[in-house]
């Protein structure tokens, strides 16, 4: 969560009667950790828990499924090319999870139409990595404008859809538990310190209009734990009335955007470790961003990542544009999967290569967990099969 916002129409407590042109509206709580967490308290025109099921769920994505369940594969380095993947229609059916496990998914979304319907992940949160693109997420509580290079979480619980511009898109996406921004970057109040990689000014947060109808009645709710059919995990629901009929709310639980430029990068006398690009965090995972930078400053300083074996983490990287010194073969979109278990480095010749820069231009995401990844039939589509004897 990022800070407290309070906008529209609210009344002057919690919990009292409040209304509009005489009628009583309706408080709706979307609350963390039950009662005890962050939570934003939103004024509905209408009843908003009046849902009627629907037996067409029409819309979702597959759910990660392991290949290795049917044939184990041997411990490798890995290279995924999701530039080789196409566009999928619009994002609630347009992601396509890679590699997972029971913390987090990372999927990839080349969305190339707006959500024609809303979407509640009652599973997790979610933030994308917009690589290329643009839109809006539309949601409950107003809208946000994202653009290429933006950070894009919306919380676990969140009613919305997503509608991208025209043109190319294509978004790394993360699913996971608890999502949000690193807790030692806090002050006692909550405030973002002053020797944080952001301040509060970095973030965008919804714009509110007040209630508004799209014409859209139908809500698709992902609680993977149950159902079955052709779409398992995904329940569709109708309503009566639009259900983006907020006329206020408060709290501090809701959808942000933050550009991936706009994180402070440090520079040590010799390499730092990734923790310091650590930009947001989940259970069992922790999202980096490495942005354009001074490297290090020792007159032998090796700025190359060095070698290491990392015996408690698996390792993403996608590669968004650059000059990745570290490696060869990759290019924007890819995407590389080192394994806990066997080390890892530079391609041959970059660590020395790399003695006397002063200055990288790349930009990345990468993300650890503690959790061995597992890959989907997806990754395996688009795997490059000889990446791990490039380090030969």
């Amino acid at each position: 969560m990022l800070d407290r916002m309070v906008v529209g129409d609210v009344p002057r407590k919690h919990h009292i009667k409040h209304t509009r042109h005489g009628e009583l509206l309706h408080e709706e709580c979307l609350t963390r950790l039950g009662f005890d967490g962050a939570y934003t308290i939103a004024y509905h025109v209408n009843r908003p828990h009046t849902q009627v099921p629907a037996d067409d769920v029409a819309h979702g994505f597959a759910l990660p499924v392991s290949v290795e369940d049917a044939e184990p594969r041997p411990l490798r380095k890995r290279h995924y090319k999701s530039q080789l993947m196409g566009p999928g229609g619009a994002p609630l059916d347009a992601r396509v999870p890679l590699v997972f496990n029971a913390d987090i998914t990372v999927s990839v979304v080349r969305p190339s139409a707006p959500d024609p319907v809303y979407f509640v992940n009652g599973d997790a949160d979610e933030i994308f990595y917009v690589f290329e693109g643009g839109g809006v997420v539309e949601s409950v509580l107003g809208s946000l404008r994202f653009d290429r290079d933006d950070y894009v979480c919306i919380p676990k619980g969140i009613l919305h859809r997503i509608v991208p511009d025209e043109g190319e898109q294509h978004w790394c996406h993360f699913e996971g538990h608890g999502m949000g921004l690193l807790k030692q970057w806090r002050n006692e109040t909550g405030q973002l310190r002053m020797d944080a990689p952001y301040c509060h000014r970095d973030f965008r947060r919804p714009t509110f209009e007040g209630p508004k109808d799209e014409g859209i009645r139908e809500v698709v709710v992902k609680r993977a734990g149950f159902g079955a059919g052709p779409r398992p995990g995904f329940h569709a629901f109708r309503t009566e009335h639009s259900p983006l009929d907020v006329v206020g709310w408060d709290g501090s639980v809701y959808p942000w955007a933050f550009p991936i430029l706009n994180f402070q990068p440090r520079a040590g006398l010799v390499h730092l470790p990734p923790d310091w690009h650590g930009t947001f965090g989940c259970r069992g995972a922790l999202i980096c961003s490495f942005v354009p930078r001074v490297v290090d400053f020792h007159d032998e300083a090796i700025p190359c990542p060095y070698p290491h074996s990392s015996f408690d983490c698996d390792e993403i990287l996608f590669y968004a544009r650059g000059n990745f010194t570290s490696r060869r073969g990759v290019g924007p979109g890819s995407i590389s999967h080192h394994p806990m278990g066997i080390p890892h480095g530079p391609h041959p010749g970059a660590y020395e290569a790399s003695i006397g820069h002063r200055e990288t231009n790349e930009l990345a995401v990468m993300m650890d967990c503690f959790q061995p990844l597992r890959p989907t039939a997806a990754a395996l589509a688009i795997e490059d099969a000889a990446y791990h004897q490039s380090f030969v």
